[in-house]
């Protein structure tokens, strides 16, 4: 294995966070070690506030940290980078431009050759389902159609690394079942490094090699627990022995500290 092999995708070290305001501060994050290997699925779990999504803006590199430094591929984050991809908790989709369109536009802010854009477009939107869709406007999809547009948005530019905000949160069990088994299948497909905060613990179970659980604000690592299920992971494992249990761990451990 090459060096460039062995260097994390994402690497926090020492990682805090504070938001300063008139009369007080907030410590958002305090003393983050994290490491994300390439190619890797790792999920966040943690309560409301804990610093999640503070996280996931400073790995994007749309806020600097307070304190420590966060490196992606071996280089620091200084800001905004095309290597990474993010799919927010609501689609934000843009109201007057189609599907094909909407998944269009990172590449057109990058300004990448609109040809080669447009086919990559439609092939992801082929891949997340929405074959037939591309002329459709927001309002004409349902939360989940909406959803798999933020999902290929965010891969137009071919990010090495995805980041997700909670992005199924919002919908029915049944529509967030379903997107789950669509993730896998696209993270199967392109193995792009994948960093998922979810509330879910079966659904971080489900679809990680390891799961991270921070503590209640300032946000630090708990724990870390690796996920010993084989891949492929199918819709079967889901109520088998083996998850079941690793579900029963991960909330032992989560009730432990917010007991």
């Amino acid at each position: 294995m090459g060096s460039a092999d062995r260097v994390a995708a994402i690497e926090a070290r020492g990682v805090g966070m504070v938001y300063n305001r008139k009369r007080t501060s907030l410590v958002a994050l305090e003393a983050i070690d994290l490491t994300v290997k390439k190619e890797e699925f790792v999920s966040l779990l943690g309560p409301s506030g804990c610093g999640k999504t503070t996280l996931l803006k400073l790995i994007s590199g749309l806020l600097p940290p307070s304190a420590g430094a966060i490196m992606v591929e071996g280089a620091p984050v200084l800001g905004p980078q095309r290597k990474i991809g993010i799919v927010f908790q609501t689609p934000a989709l843009m109201k007057w431009r189609s599907v094909e369109k909407n998944v269009m536009l990172p590449a057109e802010v990058l300004g990448l050759e609109r040809k080669k854009s447009r086919q990559r477009a439609q092939e992801l939107i082929d891949l997340v389902g929405l074959t037939g869709f591309e002329r459709k406007y927001p309002h004409e999809l349902s939360g989940g159609m909406q959803q798999r547009v933020g999902i290929a948005r965010a891969l137009i530019h071919d990010p090495s690394i995805l980041l997700l905000d909670e992005p199924f949160g919002a919908l029915d069990l049944m529509t967030r079942s379903q997107l789950n088994l669509e993730l896998l299948r696209i993270w199967s497909e392109r193995r792009q490094t994948s960093l998922l905060i979810t509330h879910s613990i079966p659904e971080a179970v489900f679809l990680s090699d390891r799961v991270v659980v921070l503590s209640a604000r300032p946000g630090r690592v708990l724990d870390i627990l690796e996920v010993s299920l084989p891949r492929p992971r199918t819709p079967e494992m889901r109520v088998g022995r083996k998850f079941v249990e690793l579900v029963d761990q991960v909330s032992r451990r989560i009730g432990l500290e917010y007991a």
